[in-house]
């Protein structure tokens, strides 16, 4: 589709998508920086955190699904983790094969740590932004992904 073709909408749409990308890339290397004296990279530091949310143990299929990542990258990021001790694996009484990923007392103190250089760093990022405009845009990715999420069945193989 050409850029005539694009409403009005659609046009600022792809410009914010543009802008998303770009943003992506700084807060990954931010993040980085940020989490690095603790060994670990923003990535590591996402697996823990959706670790930790899922609220009990699940296998990384379940993780990356949640993450909206590839398995298999996660898969082998855990195995990272597992090596550093910040993360174990224990039996899945469901499957025998996708075993269940924990958090070890070293991976939860290293995951704390995080957070508590994150709220400052948060907190300056947020610092002069409108509460209102921060809640608006939080709204519009979760209705795009919502939207994406409707097509990924069609999309996907079959």
């Amino acid at each position: 589709m050409s850029e005539a073709e694009r409403t009005l909408a659609g046009t600022a749409l792809t410009d914010l998508v543009l802008d998303l990308f770009r943003l992506h890339s700084r807060m990954l290397a931010s993040g980085d920086r940020l989490v690095a004296p603790l060994g670990l990279t923003s990535a590591r530091w996402q697996i823990l955190g959706a670790i930790i949310t899922a609220g009990r143990p699940q296998p990384v299929a379940w993780l990356a699904r949640d993450m909206g990542a590839n398995r298999q990258n996660v898969q082998r990021i855990v195995n990272d983790l597992e090596e550093e001790g910040l993360v174990a694996f224990e039996p899945n009484p469901h499957h025998r094969r996708a075993q269940l990923v924990v958090l070890t007392d070293r991976g939860r103190q290293t995951f704390e740590a995080a957070m508590r250089l994150q709220a400052p760093w948060a907190n300056e990022l947020a610092d002069g932004l409108a509460l209102e405009d921060i809640e608006t845009m939080r709204r519009v990715m979760s209705a795009l992904r919502s939207k994406l999420d409707g097509h990924a069945d069609a999309e996907e193989p079959a």
